[in-house]
């Protein structure tokens, strides 16, 4: 990968995946047009760079012009698949509890067409569980709230987790936009 790629690319990963890299959140979820990027050279970014604190890249779905890349922080994922609401509501989806998180993530990535998402994503995500069934059970309509996703149960903890993953973002898109390298401002960040 060029530096100019490189740059490029983690202007991309701090905008749509801060929460993530920066410990916060389990995963995210975004697109990247395959004219501009490569995905070989994505993987071997984030086996190279990412991949010793614990962040792994999924290709979800390739289509003609664009790949959809998960991002994830696999210890995150784990704990957070661990929990008892998550692990019933993935089992009820098909993905048994005995399977890893890279098994789960073959079967969700089976599941994905571009342009279509299973509606478990939001749990890959970190979604609530209540706001994953609330959003299955009304079929998008009649939420709460919307910000990073939409919202059917706890308003104002939702409103507190949409802050911080601005905060993320910000902090990370401000440090590589004033010539921090990308590494150092993943390390050096502190939570709110």
């Amino acid at each position: 990968m060029s530096e100019c790629d490189r740059k490029k690319f983690e202007q991309m990963l701090a905008f749509h995946s801060a929460p993530t890299l920066l410990g916060v959140k389990c995963a995210n979820l975004f697109a990247v047009k395959q004219t501009e990027l490569s995905i070989s050279d994505i993987e071997g970014y984030f086996h190279s760079y990412t991949a010793l604190k614990g962040l792994h890249v999924h290709v979800m779905c390739r289509c003609k012009e664009r790949a959809l890349l998960y991002v994830y922080h696999k210890e995150l994922l784990k704990m957070w698949f661990s929990e008892k609401r998550v692990s019933e509501l993935l089992e009820s989806c098909g993905y048994g509890t005995e399977l890893s998180v890279e098994e789960k993530l073959n079967i969700l990535e089976e599941r994905i067409s571009c342009g279509s998402f299973p509606h478990e994503i939001g749990i890959f995500l970190g979604y609530p569980v209540d706001d994953v069934l609330g959003f299955i059970e009304n079929k998008g309509a009649n939420y709460l709230f919307c910000g990073f996703w939409k919202v059917y149960g706890d308003v104002s903890s939702a409103k507190k987790t949409f802050d911080e993953y601005v905060h993320c973002r910000d902090y990370l898109c401000n440090n590589i936009k004033h010539g921090v390298e990308f590494v150092n401002a993943v390390r050096d960040f502190r939570r709110i």
